[in-house]
């Protein structure tokens, strides 16, 4: 369904700094960083898309998180929302929600909302029974 999602930094260091650990923890893997451009990317496995990227606005204008975007991503299990919630907290981000079931969603969503240094809000998710 989707090619890439990109979200916007004026920081480009510094939110390099948070999304390195928190891909790390969801298992994505690096797909390459371009610092003078500025810009970072990390692509799905086993396919190479979707991408998602992270960089300055390309119009150059100053990076603004919107109001109800949000990109959440998939964890592939409970611990690994827990995980990833803790290390974005540690690396800058504030919480929107801490980890936990989300019965309002569907009986086995398990998510954790967070901003990124930026201010994008960010979910991890999952949705399968807890182990």
């Amino acid at each position: 369904m989707f090619s890439h999602i990109f979200v916007g930094t004026n920081h480009f260091e510094s939110a390099l700094a948070f999304y390195q650990p928190l891909m790390e923890v969801l298992g994505v893997q690096a797909r390459f960083v371009e610092a003078d451009r500025p810009w970072a990317g990390w692509q799905s496995q086993p396919d190479p898309r979707p991408l998602f990227l992270l960089g300055k606005p390309f119009d150059q204008q100053p990076h603004a998180p919107g109001n109800g975007q949000m990109v959440a991503f998939l964890a592939s299990s409970r611990a690994m929302v827990d995980a990833a919630y803790a290390v974005a907290l540690q690396h800058g981000g504030r919480s929107e929600g801490a980890p936990g079931r989300r019965p309002q969603y569907h009986a086995n969503y398990y998510g954790a909302y967070f901003r990124d240094p930026d201010g994008n809000k960010l979910c991890v998710a999952c949705h399968t029974a807890e182990d």
